[in-house]
C-alpha cells in the first residue's frame, strides 16, 4: 500500500498549519512506502539546506520503519546501529522524520520536516503523520 498524492498533501497542509502555529519556517517532504518522494513543500522563508534533510528524514523514516529519533539513539557510539547515517547515501537521524500509517496500521510512507529545532521538526511531522 502506498500513500496518494491526495493523502499527502492533507499532511502537508496539516503539517503547515502546526509550523504556522509554532511560528516557523518548514520544508516538508512525505515519500510513499517505496520512500519515493510524493509530495514536498518549502514555506517562504524556509532554510535552503534544510530541503534536503527534510527528503532524507522521510526516507530514513520510511527506511528503518521507525522515527528518525529512535534510530539517532540506536546509532550513537557503542550503538548497535553506530555509522548506519552513512549508508543508503546518507541517512539523517535526528527527530523530524516519522512513518506514517493507515487505518490499518500499514506504514504507507514517511514525512520529514526539517527548518527549526529537532524538538519542532518532530513536532511538525508528528502533527503531519497523524492526520490520517
Amino acid at each position: 500500500m502506498n500513500i496518494s498524492l491526495a493523502q499527502a498533501e492533507k499532511l502537508i497542509a496539516v503539517a503547515k498549519e502546526k509550523a504556522i502555529a509554532i511560528d516557523t519556517k518548514m520544508n516538508i517532504a512525505v515519500v510513499d512506502a517505496g520512500a519515493n518522494l510524493v509530495a514536498f513543500v518549502r514555506m517562504d522563508g524556509a532554510w535552503l539546506g534544510s530541503l534536503d534533510i527534510s527528503i532524507k528524514k522521510a526516507k530514513t523514516a520510511r527506511f528503518f520503519d521507525m522515527n528518525t529519533g529512535v534510530v539517532g539513539s540506536l546509532s550513537q557510539p557503542g550503538g548497535s546501529l553506530y555509522n548506519i547515517e552513512h549508508s543508503n547515501g546518507g541517512l539523517i537521524t535526528f527527530p523530524g522524520g516519522v512513518p506514517i500509517k493507515n487505518a490499518a496500521g500499514d506504514i504507507i510512507g514517511a514525512i520529514g520536516v526539517s527548518g527549526s529545532s529537532v524538538e519542532n521538526d518532530h513536532t511538525v511531522a508528528e502533527a503531519g503523520a497523524l492526520a490520517i
